[in-house]
């Protein structure tokens, strides 16, 4: 890889700086020299050939959007210059793109929990779920006074995951409430789960315990607060103490890595993510998959201006349908609002090198890598089929995350160029796409995929980061459950009342 910029897909026009470029410096490719026409930053791209206004701009092979004005070769692309081509929903066809996958047998495994309905946890943790809002102090202080009292010893956490809602909503907010709250029942990270209601709230608690389905009722157990003669705290934590003595003695056994999880999530992304993290992470996916594996892929809006990639590697027609849907309808709720599909990247993603959402697009969607879709998944579902999955949330951090970790990953791996020191409720394991970040923000990041750029080749860099996460999954603790970062945030789109 030269060390000043790079040239992603041979039919690019621009290149992206690996390092800051001064004007007047020269740009050396296949016998060709372009003059800087101005400082450029790196992570940002520089124009290859001389391009009148209408014309597209090709990185990672595929179209970013137009140039608004002519430009002249060696000219820095950015948002200032450079336009979205999307508007509107669109019609698609498919054409499958049949790449050859083999499934891989690996020994490998890591140390998991293995629960009663043979799902694998890897974490053993007390979680404390509020039914509505209104109780969110009441599980928060229990979380505490068992914290307190227990040290967690024998377990590795306790935690309250509080929320705004559960009542005063209608239709599809309150079941995506009621449907991310029960999968966080039945998450197997969870050893013990104390479900905590009001009594009078729209998610109305023995309903809710209904809605759970089969669940293991030794390891789930339900307080109504309105029902509970004097003291709640005392009636909460005599159930936390058996949950408690029950989750401790759980032990990690040995899993093969077919039972791994793992959700993909880029934030505070720059031009770095879709040539270092993003890719990393896509050929992580893709040794997962082949070995029995499961990886979710989500962030509809990214998506868009990458989608048919994505569409033409659906295992088949139906789930290409799906897909469309995925697409389309996310497309729908962005124009009901009157807002265009194209609204982003963030402020953020323009100063690190992201230009258009096409741009964000192409670079983000690398997280899946190559292999089949094998399942599409609705907000709120949980998993049913290994394999890559597309799963339907927004581009926010925490609503992503939060979702990803709902339909059953147990890991999120997040890639990062800018830094974030957040995570949701399972380990949120950061991948820098730069070294800068990884030595600036140690305390938030937990691998470096900037080494890519550095002179790591990809195969070394894989098995170190395959190493990395099989660790978080056995139990070495990512940056934010050391720093105590976590939470849940629920997709919201309708009526208060």
């Amino acid at each position: 890889m030269n060390k000043s910029f790079i040239k992603i897909n041979p039919a690019d026009n621009v290149v992206v700086c690996l390092r800051p470029f001064k004007q007047g410096e020269t740009i050396k490719l296949d016998g060709q020299n372009v003059e800087v026409r101005q400082d450029t930053p790196a992570g940002h791209k520089l124009l290859l050939t001389t391009v009148s206004a209408g014309t597209n701009i090709i990185k990672y092979g595929y179209p970013i959007g137009h140039a608004q004005i002519d430009m002249e070769a060696g000219t820095w692309v950015n948002e200032n210059n450079l336009k979205t081509n999307l508007s509107g929903t669109l019609t698609y066809e498919y054409h499958p793109v049949k790449e050859t996958f083999k499934s891989v047998a690996d020994e490998r495994t890591f140390m998991g929990y293995r629960r009663a309905n043979g799902e694998v946890g890897v974490r053993n943790e007390i979680w404390i779920v509020p039914t509505v809002g209104c109780v969110n102090g009441i599980a928060e202080r229990l979380a505490s006074a068992l914290t307190t009292e227990t040290g967690c010893k024998g377990i590795d956490a306790v935690h309250a995951w509080h929320h705004n809602y559960g009542c005063s909503q209608l239709s599809g907010d309150h079941e995506n409430t009621r449907k991310v709250l029960r999968d966080i029942v039945l998450h197997p990270n969870a050893g013990g789960v104390l479900v905590v209601g009001l009594g009078c709230e729209n998610n109305q608690p023995d309903d809710f315990m209904a809605f759970l389905g089969d669940y293991d009722h030794e390891r789930v157990q339900l307080m109504v607060t309105q029902k509970v003669d004097g003291d709640e705290m005392e009636a909460g934590m005599t159930i936390l103490r058996q949950l408690y003595a029950r989750a401790s003695k759980d032990e990690r056994v040995a899993c093969p890595l077919s039972d791994l999880r793992v959700g993909l999530k880029c934030g505070g992304s720059d031009g770095f993510s879709g040539i270092t993290a993003n890719p990393l992470v896509g050929e992580f996916s893709d040794f997962l998959v082949a070995r029995g594996g499961t990886s979710i892929l989500t962030e509809v809006p990214e998506m868009f201006g990458a989608e048919t990639i994505l569409m033409n590697r659906c295992a088949d027609e139906g789930l290409f349908e799906q897909t469309v849907h995925l697409i389309n309808d996310f497309k729908e709720y962005f124009l009901s609002h009157g807002e265009p599909v194209g609204e982003n990247p963030s402020p953020g993603n323009k100063a690190g090198g992201i230009s258009t959402l096409e741009d964000k697009a192409l670079g983000c969607t690398q997280k899946c890598g190559r292999a089949p879709v094998s399942g599409v998944l609705e907000y709120g579902d949980r998993l049913s089929v290994k394999g890559l999955n597309l799963l339907s949330a927004p581009g926010n951090d925490l609503v992503a995350a939060t979702a990803l970790a709902s339909a059953g990953c147990q890991i999120v791996l997040f890639t990062t160029g800018r830094g974030t020191p957040f995570g949701t409720f399972i380990p949120t394991m950061k991948i820098s796409t730069n070294s800068d970040l990884f030595a600036r923000k140690s305390n938030w990041i937990d691998f470096n995929a900037g080494e890519l750029v550095d002179g790591t080749p990809m195969e070394e860099l894989l098995s170190k980061f395959v190493d990395k996460v099989i660790a978080v999954a056995s139990g070495e603790r990512t940056r934010n459950e050391e720093n105590g970062y976590r939470e849940i945030s629920i997709f919201k789109n309708g009526v208060t009342l």
